[in-house]
């Protein structure tokens, strides 16, 4: 068996955050999440994905944080998984691919699901990155930087 890569300890908070949910396994359990799915059959179920993996990626999910087990809301022996507010905070990145998949994987007029506003039934404007002054940016308008680790005091 190959043993994975891990990039918990990398500079790079893209290569960290792939090391926490970068499989499409952990990315659709968490839109499933999102979109209400609290128990293991229920996850299994939209995503017909086999029970042995579902558990591991369930358990990474739980151990990084991201979703938290517990005991069912109508008082049944069985567990729930629910979103913690790191989990929540995805909803960005849940959204971005979402509308990435929708401009780049659909024809004009094919059939697909749409994420709307609950208020207004109206579907999302597209995700936009802004600069710290409000201009819309693209990958040109932007460098990466390393942050230093802090200098002790002596």
């Amino acid at each position: 068996m190959v043993t994975r890569t891990r990039f918990d300890d990398s500079e790079c908070p893209v290569a960290r955050s792939v090391d926490a949910i970068g499989d499409w396994w952990s990315l659709l359990i968490v839109r499933d999440a999102f979109d209400g799915s609290r128990r293991f059959g229920e996850f299994q179920r939209s995503l017909g994905v086999a029970k042995n993996i579902l558990t591991a990626r369930l358990r990474t999910l739980v151990d990084g944080g991201v979703l938290e087990s517990v005991p069912a809301s109508d008082g049944s022996a069985y567990r729930e998984y629910v979103l913690t507010p790191k989990g929540k905070a995805l909803f960005p990145v849940i959204v971005a691919l979402r509308q990435w998949g929708e401009q780049n994987f659909f024809a004009p007029g094919e059939p697909h699901s749409q994420l709307v506003d609950r208020r207004q039934g109206q579907s999302l404007r597209a995700l936009e990155v802004l600069s710290a002054d409000g201009r819309r940016l693209t990958s040109d308008d932007t460098a990466v930087h390393k942050v230093p680790a802090p200098t002790s005091a002596s």
